[in-house]
């Protein structure tokens, strides 16, 4: 089994700035792409950005330029540095990894127990 352990998570001024961080740990052969997701109020799940494992990156449009994904593949790690967050910024952020546990067998997805984030005055 696979287990994403993620942390940095709380409570942030419009402004200001915040890390998560997404560790994968257990059976892990190799790990292609991973990312966050996010779930606002009253709102689907969305994707927030996502990076290869080869380093090539993907972001909402609304989050371009304020926030960074990189990964530290000797740590099967994945971050998020969040920037300039904004109140719509408030969710529940969830870390995703497509995680081979054997070469002999197909990528599956895992998913983070999600971390809240919250932007408020």
């Amino acid at each position: 089994q696979v287990q994403l352990v993620e942390s940095g998570g709380g409570l942030v001024q419009p402004g200001g700035s915040l890390r998560l961080s997404c560790a994968a740990s257990g059976s892990i052969f190799s790990i292609n792409d991973m990312g966050w997701y996010r779930q606002r109020p009253g709102k689907e799940r969305e994707l927030v950005a996502t990076i290869t494992s080869d380093g090539s990156t993907n972001y909402k449009d609304s989050v371009e330029g304020r926030f960074t994904c990189s990964r530290d593949n000797a740590k099967n790690t994945v971050y998020l540095q969040m920037n300039s967050l904004k109140p719509e910024d408030t969710a529940v952020y969830y870390c995703n990894a497509n995680v081979r546990a054997d070469s002999r067998w197909p990528f599956v997805d895992y998913w983070g127990q999600g971390t809240q984030v919250t932007v408020s005055s």
